[in-house]
């Protein structure tokens, strides 16, 4: 899948257009790769680790992206590599918000304090036998 961020990613203003792959043999990690430069992110959806995730996106955002029904909306958020699973994070209060019907795309800071950039990937009351 190829996305379009009209203005960037936050720190990334000059990368506009990228790329979203499968890691194979697993279903829950994604790349996400810009087209632009050799920069790449590993992203997931938030919902695989935090099932209790809200998100609610202003008419701004949802005017940005053309979004008609919130169907249409896929979002992933940037995970921070530790050097196990364990001690990796990531980062709900920015997820990148994508309009699946045009490919549009965005990264979405949530204004309210809910969430951080650095939640624990793995929680340890989680089994993380199946990642």
């Amino acid at each position: 899948m190829q996305i379009i961020f009209k203005r960037g990613i936050p720190g990334f203003e000059s990368l506009k257009n990228f790329k979203i792959d499968e890691i194979k043999d697993n279903e829950k990690f994604k790349v996400m790769s810009s087209l632009d430069e050799e920069v790449s992110f590993v992203v997931v959806s938030p919902f695989d680790f935090y099932s209790e995730y809200e998100l609610n996106l202003d008419n701004e955002t949802m005017k940005d992206l053309e979004v008609k029904d919130s169907k249409d909306v896929l979002i992933l958020n940037i995970i921070t590599l530790g050097e196990t699973l364990e001690k990796s994070t990531i980062n709900l209060k920015a997820p990148i918000v994508i309009n699946i019907n045009n490919n549009l795309a965005k990264q979405y800071i949530i204004q309210y304090d809910t969430y951080d950039t650095k939640h624990p990937l793995i929680r340890r009351e989680k089994n993380v036998s199946n990642y």
